[in-house]
């Protein structure tokens, strides 16, 4: 009986981070540069999340309870990294050596650059952009996060500022 019980368990687990992997893969792609911390941390976070399964609570859809989860592991990682001195943000060298200006590069390239911008982000900024990149509500990102949804306005209003200037900047 104990074995159904875990294999149901199991298999209604992959179902669930496979409907929800986007969500991992951005955040762990936010805090990680280097692939293979980045697939560290994604296993970190599945770890954590099956860790935490039996005590999910059906009052949060899971995407809620997965992006918490997976901020909350991916705060602690990059502090653990950022303790050992390895960088992770550092801007790669053959960025520098692109030369295309098609409408879709230049997408891609803000997009990058957009990215890279969050990636520089305290860590608190950072979740936040991410969920509110996702089109998250103010009262999920508030809930995910642990903060007013007061601050959850006032904190993305002055984000948004930032990086409007760190854009404006660059054209320069």
């Amino acid at each position: 009986m104990q074995q159904k019980s875990t294999a149901e368990k199991s298999d209604r687990f992959i179902s669930v981070i496979q409907a929800n992997k986007g969500i991992i893969y951005k955040i762990a792609n936010s805090y990680c540069k280097n692939d293979e911390d980045r697939k560290d941390l994604v296993q970190e976070i599945i770890l954590q999340l099956w860790k935490a399964f039996d005590t999910y609570s059906e009052q949060y859809r899971y995407s809620t309870w997965i992006f918490r989860i997976a901020l909350n592991v991916s705060i602690s990682f990059y502090r653990k990294v950022s303790r050992q001195s390895q960088v992770y943000n550092e801007l790669p060298d053959d960025i520098l050596d692109i030369a295309e200006t098609n409408d879709s590069f230049e997408k891609e390239e803000k997009t990058e650059a957009l990215l890279l911008f969050i990636s520089e982000l305290k860590e608190l900024d950072k979740a936040l952009m991410l969920l509110y990149l996702e089109e998250k509500s103010t009262k999920e990102i508030a809930e995910i996060i642990g903060i007013s949804e007061s601050n959850v306005t006032t904190r993305t209003g002055r984000i948004k500022e930032i990086l409007k200037q760190k854009f404006s900047n660059q054209k320069s």
